[in-house]
């Protein structure tokens, strides 16, 4: 590490102008504490792209619980899981439910009324 003697000139710190006793370390630590930048725009299109996948999910597992419930269960499912990893948690994660439970109904409660 560098000594910084040359910048306190005995006791006289030259930055602020007055008497400070030297510290044994002088050292930066900004680039360690600071938030790594990131784009908004990026962010945003993210998110978007997100929301209108959820969306989709989440009409694709409301439509499979009054028809074929298997196939739109499964794809509410599946279009659930990659809205959640786009941004959209709260609408994936209905969509995988709601889906879930159209083919667990169709699966084991439906047989008992056909």
């Amino acid at each position: 590490m560098a000594d910084d003697r040359e910048r306190t000139y005995g006791g006289y710190v030259q930055s602020i102008g007055k008497e400070e006793p030297e510290r044994n370390f002088m050292e930066e630590t900004a680039a360690e504490v600071a938030e790594p930048v990131r784009r908004a725009d990026e962010r945003d299109k993210e998110r978007a792209d997100g929301a209108g996948l959820g969306w989709l999910a989440l009409a694709l597992s409301i439509i499979a619980l009054f028809i074929w419930p298997i196939l739109l269960g499964a794809a509410g499912i599946i279009v659930g899981f990659i809205a959640r990893r786009r941004g959209a948690e709260t609408l994936g994660a209905w969509a995988i439910g709601i889906g879930v439970i159209a083919i667990l109904v169709r699966l084991f409660i439906m047989p008992f009324y056909t």
